[in-house]
């Protein structure tokens, strides 16, 4: 570039020559001279302008370099094409010498291509004065600010921002030095104390360790810049499988001891122990997890859960035979639930032998382990409670079934009459229990209608007082003008029976179990617990007890399935939680309160349903009852049962009401007796489990030839067995085992009464019609067979 004096000088001696071409003319060349002494004039004030700016600039420069020469900031200035001219100490130390280079050079080594960025920062500063972005950088986070400065140059800073978190790229705010490593043993990162320590960023870690694997909470050797150099070793498990290791050196040349300063200040969990399991030392960290920690105290006293005892757990530890191997445990701690888990590693300080316990917390992990681990317990047993369920009632089906048969073969003044109802009394309890034991296994549709609550409770008590037990006093409180409620009597039961049991168990020493009944009419909304009870009348259960409280930390969380306050293996955590769905479902509320050490209340909001006088009695069928055989032509019934047992009391039971019945063993055997045209049925009995084709599916096959046949099927699974509680098809009823005599022939007559046939299809006779010989053929079957004496010639089976 020319300067402005030497465009000057130029002009004037073109103007020279020009005038000595013109020499003759003495006008013009006084001309000439005139212009030129002032091109001269003019060309002498810009180069003293152009030296006053320049030296102005070099004065900004000085200024600006003095006042960024102490701070802790690296910070560099530089020209409008990026070459550095001044930097401070900062910068100095941390990127040498880097006068004359550019600054995309010199900050090449903090973070890839810094050039875009920097390119992108200048123009801001030229449009805005000043501009300033944060970079992640290898060494953490930065944040790169610039300001424009007279004369066309720039200020550029570099400040360092605090991490939130210890591990990682925070990890360049600790003194001590550490690394974050993946699980393959290649470095992702080392903080400034590990750089200077090992004189470089390495890659790997056989670069620093002369021997592998680590060995947490031991002296192990390493290579530094300086040499050889023994440090306590310190590896926790990070997350997304990066462990960090910390390193406490040990000065060399004298007795290997550790600082107590920096073991009180390290960000793990660490404590130190004795050979005998006795604890000397705890850092700060390790007593956020458990507590204050007297010295002296043994490892057992603090832990359980192992499954063997401390002392042999120690004692491998001392001799190396444990490698390190984590253990987890529970800690004592009576406020809260603490899992930790534990590494022990042997050690040698000041020539003796010790261990080091590494900490790390693992209770949301072993909640979380313990949720899925009962999850798949009580799914295994709602399995287990499910086919045994199916089982027993069919068992029940037959001892009941055939009770009913000899009952009707004996007067109520006949000695063995009453022997008789003992049998079917029991087995309407078992059938009971049965249901119960279905229950649990699985969800049941609420059957709701109006009851007496005090009526619900006396019947109960005697269950109840059978439960708590004789230390156990329990107390029924009733308001004499108690209203109805609406809802599942059974579902009910099993929410007192609930809270009866929790409360027995919060006092082992004994004590009273009150319940309480009274009606209630809120005024305007009850607001509590997140929740809110609109105004009306209700009928309010309590029940309290006496025991030892509900701690206020764990009081919100009782309703939340697999919470449970009891010991491992004493509580599977889903009682209080189906009470509270079983209260939600019935539209009612239900409230905790409890002090520790004094006792705990649950109180029930039930929606009041009218008075006294409205109660809706059960619909049960008497169990002798047998209805009268109609002077009609008999009705045939297909009877598909896969247990022998139900299906000949079944078939009894039936051919007493006058029915004529056909027996099949399974779905294709029914099938085979339906390809007879000829025969006409009423209604189908089916059982809806089979080995083979099920009841819904062969049924729904034999209803496309047969569209108007009635449906009844039973089954001794849940009564949910089928999808959405209903049965699969029109002109079907569910029946559940164990089903009496009289229930089963009421129901059969009741789905023949409403949905027969009037008529027989075109093309096929009516049911007088049947071949005589074929109903013959069919009574001709031994008896022996569906394992009947054949003693009753009138009960003879027609299949």
């Amino acid at each position: 570039m020319i300067a402005p004096g030497a465009v000057y000088l130029l002009i004037l001696a073109v103007l020279a020559g020009v005038g000595g071409y013109f020499v003759q003319d003495r006008v013009v060349m006084t001309l000439l001279l005139s212009i030129s002494g002032s091109l001269l004039v003019l060309a002498l004030v810009a180069k003293l302008a152009q030296r006053y700016l320049a030296q102005g600039t070099k004065q900004m420069n000085a200024s600006i370099s003095a006042f960024i020469a102490h701070d802790a900031a690296p910070s560099f200035i530089t020209d409008a094409d990026g070459e550095i001219s001044t930097q401070n100490r900062a910068a100095m130390d941390r990127f040498g010498a880097r006068s004359g280079q550019t600054l995309t050079r010199a900050l090449g080594e903090l973070f890839a291509n810094p050039g875009a960025m920097l390119s992108r920062l200048q123009s801001k500063a030229k449009s805005l004065g000043a501009a300033r972005e944060d970079m992640v950088t290898r060494r953490g986070h930065v944040r790169i600010a610039v300001h424009q400065i007279e004369g066309g140059g720039f200020l550029w800073r570099l400040e360092d921002m605090a991490e939130r978190a210890v591990g990682g790229r925070g990890g360049e705010t600790l003194s001590l030095p550490m690394l974050t490593v993946s699980k393959n043993g290649t470095i992702l990162f080392m903080n400034e104390a590990m750089r200077r320590l090992v004189g470089e960023r390495m890659r790997t870690l056989d670069r620093i360790f002369t021997e592998l694997p680590i060995r947490s909470g031991e002296e192990q050797e390493i290579t530094t810049a300086e040499g050889p150099l023994r440090c306590m070793v310190a590896q926790i498990e990070g997350v997304g499988g990066r462990d960090e290791i910390y390193l406490m050196p040990v000065a060399p040349g004298r007795p290997t001891t550790h600082d107590p300063a920096a073991f009180e200040s390290l960000p793990v969990a660490l404590m130190r122990l004795s050979t005998d399991g006795r604890v000397f030392e705890v850092n700060r960290a390790a007593r956020g997890l458990l507590g204050q920690i007297a010295p002296g105290t043994r490892l057992c006293e603090l832990f359980e859960g192992l499954g063997r005892p401390v002392e042999d757990w120690v004692a491998d530890a001392v001799a190396g035979r444990t490698e390190r191997r984590p253990e987890v445990l529970r800690a004592h701690r009576g406020d809260r639930e603490v899992f930790l888990q534990v590494t022990l590693s042997r050690v040698v300080e000041e020539g003796r032998a010790g261990l080091i316990a590494v900490l790390s917390d693992a209770t949301q992990l072993k909640t979380l382990e313990g949720q899925f681990v009962q999850s798949q317990k009580m799914q295994a047993i709602g399995q287990l409670a499910g086919g045994v369920a199916h089982d027993f009632n069919n068992l029940l089906t037959a001892i009941s079934g055939h009770c009913d048969l000899l009952m009707l073969r004996h007067d109520k003044g006949d000695p063995d009459y009453t022997d008789l109802d003992q049998i079917s009394q029991n087995a309407n309890r078992a059938a009971s229990l049965v249901g119960q034991l279905l229950a649990f296994s699985r969800k049941q549709t609420l059957k709701p209608r109006v009851i007496d609550l005090r009526d619900t409770l006396s019947d109960l008590t005697h269950l109840l007082n059978r439960l708590t037990g004789e230390k156990i006093v329990l107390t029924l409180i009733h308001d004499p003008d108690l209203a109805l409620i609406r809802a599942d009597r059974r579902q009910l039961e099993q929410v007192i029976m609930n809270l009866v049991v929790n409360a027995r168990d919060a006092m082992p020493g004994g004590g009273e179990i009150r319940i309480e009944t009274e009606n209630t009419r809120l005024l305007e909304d009850l607001k509590r617990d997140r929740a809110a009870v609109p105004k009306g009348d209700y009928v309010v259960v309590k029940v309290t007890d006496e025991g030892v409280g509900i701690s206020p930390d764990k009081l919100g969380k009782i309703f939340e399935p697999f919470f449970t306050t009891k010991k491992q293996g004493e509580g599977t955590g889903l009682g209080l939680s189906t009470a509270y769905g079983i209260v939600k479902q019935t539209g009612g509320y239900i409230f905790c309160d409890s002090v520790v050490g004094s006792g705990t209340s649950f109180t029930l909001f039930l929606p009041a349903h009218g008075h006294r006088g409205e109660v809706e009695p059960e619909t049960t069928v008497t169990p002798m009852e047998l209805p009268q055989i109609e002077d009609t032509p008999a009705s045939m019934v297909l009877l598909v049962e896969d247990e022998a047992p139900v299906r000949a009391f079944a078939s009894r039971a039936l051919k007493l009401r006058g029915y004529t019945v056909f027996e099949a063993e399974n779905a294709e055997e029914a099938l085979r007796i339906l390809e007879d045209e000829t025969l006409v049925f009423d209604v189908f009995v089916t059982d809806v489990i089979m080995p083979g084709m099920d009841g819904p599916t062969w049924v729904a096959e034999a209803l496309k030839t047969r569209p108007d046949t009635a449906v009844v099927f039973v089954s001794g699974y849940a009564e949910d067995v089928f999808r959405e509680g209903r049965p699969p098809m029109p002109n079907s009823v569910f029946l559940p085992k164990p089903f009496s005599l009289s229930e089963l022939t009421a129901t059969v007559q009741n789905q023949i009464t409403r949905y027969a046939r009037k008529s027989a299809p075109s093309g096929a006779p009516s049911r007088a019609a049947v071949p005589a010989q074929a109903q013959a053929s069919k009574s001709a079957a031994p008896e022996s067979a569906s394992g009947q004496d054949g003693a009753d010639p009138s009960q003879a089976r027609l299949s």
